[in-house]
């Protein structure tokens, strides 16, 4: 298990959980955490849709699914959901960064960077072109907000407050190398096992999880 302490380039901003559709995803997180989702929008660039849940910490997390109602995207999209099927589930976790164009230096396998917008909320995102992360998908998404905008603050409080995250990999040490110079958050740990996500969350009813 690894961890780390202070703040670096990269910083935690939300957390993904994909879905089939979004009544699923919802019924899911709202019986995992005991709280109720809020409503969230479209991304017409990727043909998916989403319901939102404001964390503290100026976090949130966000259920995201296909939009079977909206024109289907160009190419792959993001969140490896073009292959997803299967119950909700914790899919990704997203960092952002002041300049998304020096991290793809640094990691380049974070994938190729989109400019996305939705109302007045506009950012940059590294989405790899065939929709899947690194690492098992285990890889943090890498984005950055342009301009003061950000969905966390519009949410209403839900009294949730991302206590750990857990990130497993069967080379969870060398994702620990690879991030640790940019990532230093003490409730981000790197356990060796089957790749996959697991999120301890502090809600009015006590400590959740999902995976």
């Amino acid at each position: 298990m690894v961890r780390w302490g202070d703040l670096g380039m990269l910083s935690l901003d939300h957390l993904a959980v994909a879905a089939r559709d979004l009544d699923e995803g919802r019924a899911a997180v709202e019986t995992a955490l005991g709280v109720r989702l809020q409503p969230g929008g479209k991304h017409a660039r990727f043909g998916t849709h989403n319901l939102l849940l404001g964390l503290e910490d100026g976090m949130y997390l966000e259920v995201i699914a296909i939009d079977l109602e909206g024109p289907g995207p160009e190419g792959a999209r993001w969140f490896d959901l073009d292959r997803f099927d299967a119950a909700p589930k914790l899919q990704t976790w997203i960092c952002r960064c002041d300049d998304l164009g020096d991290a793809l230096v640094r990691y380049p396998q974070a994938g190729e960077p989109v400019s996305l917008a939705r109302g007045d909320l506009r950012w940059r995102m590294a989405v790899p072109r065939d929709g899947r992360l690194p690492f098992g998908g285990v890889f943090p998404a890498l984005m950055q907000w342009q301009g003061d905008a950000h969905p966390a603050e519009r949410l209403t409080a839900s009294g949730c407050a991302l206590a750990r995250l857990v990130v497993r990999h069967p080379e969870a040490g060398r994702l620990a190398d690879l991030l640790g110079p940019d990532l230093r958050d003490d409730r981000v740990v790197f356990e060796r096992g089957a790749a996959g996500l697991r999120a301890e969350i502090s809600t009015p009813g006590g400590l959740r999880a999902l995976e």
